[in-house]
C-alpha cells in the first residue's frame, strides 16, 4: 500500500472538479473509458490487469499509468471503474469492501449492462457512491474505442442524489445518458445482446457461407446490403422486412434449408429459428399473406429434410426478386 495515499473520507462537496481515475480490470472497456475521461481533464492514476493482453491494452491506452493491485487502485483513485466480466463483479465488490479497500465518498462505477447499483451495495455500505454506467458500444481494445464513444448511449442507473454526477461523467466521455431502472437492467441488457452480439454471429456466418459459394470478398458484398438493412430497420421497424420469408416464398426457403443441410449443417438451427421469428413478425404486421404462411411454416418445421412435395428443393418457388 502506498503510504502517501490519504485514507481520510472524501466529501463529494469538496472533491475537485477533476478526479483521479483508477481502473480495476484492464479488459477492452476500462482503459478506453479512462482514456476518454483523461481527454476531459481527469487523471488516470492506476490500473489493474492480469493477462498479457490486459497489460498491453493498459500500456497502449494509458501510457505511464502504473499497473497495480485492485486494492492499490482504490487507494489511489477518487473515481474507480470496475470493468470486469459480469459474473465476476459481485465477488469483486464484496471482496474490496470486506478488505477495507473502499473509502467513504469514493465514486465506484461499474460498466456491466446486466446490473444496476444494487450489486455495489457492499461498497455503498462502506460509504462509496455507486454508479452503473454501461456504454452501449462494442469494444476492440484499441484507441478507436475512444473515438466511438462520441455520441454513444450509456445505460445509466444511479441513486437520485447522484444522477447529476452520473450524467456529467457520461457527457464528459462524449456519451448520451439513458436512464434504466434497476429492475429493468437484465431486460435492457438482453435486448442489446440480441441485437448486437447475435448480429456479429449472423454476419460472420453469412461471410463464411458466401466464401463457400465462391465469393472472393464476402465483406465487400455484404457491407452495402447490411448497412441498408440496418438503416431501414432502425427507420421503419418491421416494415423493413424483405426476402423470401416475408414474401412467403416457401420453395426458396426450402432450397435454402436443403443447401444448408448439405454444406453447413451447423447453420440450420439458427436459420430455422430466425426464419420462424421473421415469419411470425411478418404475418403479424401484414407483410406475409396468410395464404402463403401455411406452406412456409411447414418448411420451417423441425423435420429432418425441411421439405416436401411442391416445396422441395427442386421446386425453388417464385424467385428472390418477385
Amino acid at each position: 500500500m502506498n503510504a502517501s495515499v490519504s485514507k481520510e473520507p472524501l466529501d463529494a462537496r469538496d472533491r475537485p472538479a477533476r478526479l483521479t481515475v483508477g481502473v480495476v480490470g484492464a479488459g477492452r472497456v476500462g482503459p478506453a473509458l479512462a482514456a476518454s475521461l483523461q481527454l476531459a481533464g481527469h487523471r488516470p492514476v492506476a490500473v489493474s490487469g492480469v493477462s498479457d493482453a490486459s497489460v498491453r491494452r493498459a500500456a497502449a491506452l494509458l501510457p505511464d499509468v502504473p499497473l497495480v493491485t485492485p486494492a492499490e487502485v482504490l487507494a489511489r483513485a477518487e473515481l474507480v471503474l470496475l470493468t470486469v466480466p459480469d459474473d465476476a463483479l459481485p465477488d469483486l465488490v464484496e471482496g474490496l469492501a470486506e478488505t477495507g479497500a473502499v473509502r467513504p465518498g469514493q465514486l465506484i462505477v461499474h460498466t456491466s449492462g446486466r446490473y444496476g447499483t444494487q450489486v455495489l451495495d457492499p461498497a455503498r455500505r462502506a460509504g462509496a457512491l455507486p454508479l452503473a454506467l454501461h456504454p452501449v458500444m462494442t469494444f476492440t481494445g484499441t484507441s478507436v474505442d475512444v473515438q466511438r464513444l462520441a455520441g454513444c448511449s450509456f445505460g445509466v442507473t444511479a441513486p437520485e442524489e447522484l444522477r447529476l454526477a452520473a450524467e456529467a461523467l457520461v457527457i464528459e466521455m462524449g456519451g448520451e445518458p439513458e436512464w434504466i431502472a434497476e429492475e429493468a437492467r437484465p431486460l435492457y441488457h438482453a435486448a442489446l445482446a440480441l441485437g448486437a452480439n447475435h448480429l456479429v454471429t449472423l454476419v460472420t456466418q453469412s461471410m463464411e457461407l458466401l466464401g463457400k459459394a465462391g465469393v472472393s470478398a464476402p465483406d465487400r458484398m455484404l457491407g452495402p446490403l447490411l448497412g441498408a438493412a440496418l438503416d431501414n430497420a432502425l427507420r421503419s421497424g418491421d416494415a423493413a422486412l424483405t426476402g423470401p420469408v416475408a414474401r412467403g416464398d416457401a420453395g426458396t426457403v426450402a432450397a435454402h434449408v436443403h443447401q444448408l443441410r448439405t454444406h453447413a449443417p451447423q447453420a440450420v438451427a439458427g436459420y430455422l429459428a430466425m426464419a420462424r421469428t421473421t415469419a411470425d413478425r411478418a404475418l403479424a404486421h401484414g407483410l406475409l399473406k396468410p395464404e402463403f404462411a401455411e406452406d412456409l411454416l411447414d418448411v420451417l418445421s423441425d423435420r429432418e429434410n425441411g421439405t416436401n412435395g411442391k416445396n422441395g428443393p427442386e421446386d425453388s418457388g417464385q424467385g428472390e426478386n418477385r
